[in-house]
């Protein structure tokens, strides 16, 4: 027989990344404006090609956690799917039960445990093991070098 196990699931959504690394450029580029907006270093360090990077990775920063946020969407929606198909394959197994008996061969190839198949007894209990077996007791009264033990039962 299937079983369905319904459970709550709390899913946190994933934690949208901010740099540091941007925070302190961004600060920085501030200071350096206000020294001097076309400040040039050589080798290329320029204020203009430092705004361009900031930009870069501002833009790359909002794509990764937008592209979080759409795939939390797709989990979630993924997880009611799941939830759904659960529950219509409980309900198709009934509806063979129904149909056909829950002792018929079809219940059985439909995935359920016909009812003249399954065990017998209460579930989880196994059978008490110290009534069925003797106890062996060894006496060792009087026993010296070579002899041997007497068992009593």
């Amino acid at each position: 027989m299937l079983t369905v196990f319904y459970y709550k699931v709390y899913i946190m959504a994933r934690r949208k990344r901010t740099s540091p690394v941007l925070q302190k450029a961004v600060r920085r580029v501030a200071g350096m404006n206000s020294i001097n907006p076309n400040l040039d270093l050589g080798n290329g360090l320029t204020i203009p090609a430092f705004s361009t990077l900031i930009e870069q990775m501002r833009t790359k920063e909002n794509a990764y956690n937008s592209a979080l946020s759409h795939l939390d969407k797709l989990y979630r929606e993924m997880l009611d799917t799941e939830r759904e198909l659960a529950d219509m394959a409980e309900h198709m197994l009934l509806g063979v039960a129904t149909r056909y008996g829950k002792s018929s061969v079809e219940y059985g190839m439909a995935g359920g445990v016909p009812k003249n198949q399954r065990r017998k007894g209460l579930r989880g209990n196994s059978p008490n093991l110290s009534s069925e077996q003797p106890s062996i007791v060894a006496s060792m009264n009087g026993i010296q070098n070579g002899s041997k033990a007497t068992l009593i039962t």
